[in-house]
């Protein structure tokens, strides 16, 4: 019960952080130079720019059905949470008076995008959102099977900084691109940090060696999968043969070819990009 309350304590100091940071990439950033964001803020910052409707108050509207849905589709604690840092950044935005940071627009694009991809990617730790377009991205990728979530956002995006050339012109259209580029790169970072896991498989004869190397010099763990032969330089091949499988960090990787080529030369290598690890052997000091 208590190490619950304190992770609930922790996710609200986060969801609060990303709030004053998402707050003041917009408020201390962007307005004053007309530059958007992408999303559902985005939308939100567009329609304020173009008919003067409070901005805080159409960041509840445009984003409210999207939370409904995220309550149907990732449940009430979910629902809850994001309703409310939602409402938070709203409120935040119309009470905080943030300073006007600078003028000059690359710097205001870039760092813009910073404070709000920070503040996005903080949130999401905390298990919120401060913008509906994940939410929104999902639904429609569920119900168009063409179409995966980084496609619907992509594709909404277009739709948004299209509206913002007509709408603002092409200049401040090209700093929100930029705008949502650093955005992009700050969530990332947030979410995934440095270390982006990444997946290493193995197949050669000499794995039992490679899997001691692996296990004990470089200390990681290895799971060892069966499987049969294929195709090869010299026909088909029916023998079965074992397969390693480990995940390391990019930075890790280099180290990782090279104590497997020191024990075969010709191992088959592959290497493919994690979104998320948890447990095992994760956790040690970097190789070197």
């Amino acid at each position: 019960m208590e190490k619950t309350l304190q992770a609930e304590a922790r996710n609200i100091i986060l969801i609060l952080v990303g709030i004053f940071l998402a707050g003041m990439g917009i408020k201390g950033f962007l307005l004053s130079s007309h530059f958007i964001d992408g999303g559902v803020t985005g939308i939100s910052m567009l329609v304020s720019g173009v008919f003067g409707f409070p901005l805080p108050i159409l960041l509840v509207l445009l984003n409210l059905p999207f939370v409904v849905v995220g309550y149907y589709q990732l449940g009430l604690r979910f629902g809850i949470k994001s309703g409310l840092g939602i409402l938070g950044l709203s409120l935040c935005l119309a009470f905080i008076d943030f300073p006007d940071v600078t003028s000059d627009k690359l710097l205001t694009a870039i760092f813009g995008g910073l404070f709000i991809g920070a503040g996005i990617g903080l949130a999401i730790r905390g298990g919120a959102v401060l913008d509906g377009t994940e939410i929104a991205a999902l639904l429609v990728s569920r119900r168009v099977y063409i179409l995966n979530v980084g496609d619907v956002i992509l594709l909404l995006n277009v739709i948004i900084f299209g509206a913002a050339a007509l709408s603002l012109g092409i200049e401040p259209a090209l700093y929100s691109i930029l705008t949502y580029a650093a955005a992009t790169k700050a969530l990332d970072f947030l979410l995934h940090g440095f270390e982006e896991y990444t997946a290493i498989t193995i197949v050669s004869p000499h794995y039992k060696e490679i899997r001691e190397v692996i296990t004990q010099r470089l200390l990681r763990g290895v799971t060892v999968f069966k499987g049969g032969g294929g195709l090869g330089g010299h026909g088909v091949s029916e023998e079965d043969r074992e397969i390693l499988y480990c995940v390391v960090t990019r930075l890790e990787i280099g180290v990782v070819k090279a104590a497997i080529k020191e024990v075969d030369r010709a191992a088959f290598i592959t290497t493919h990009s994690l979104n998320d690890v948890d447990g095992g052997l994760l956790k040690r000091t970097l190789l070197h």
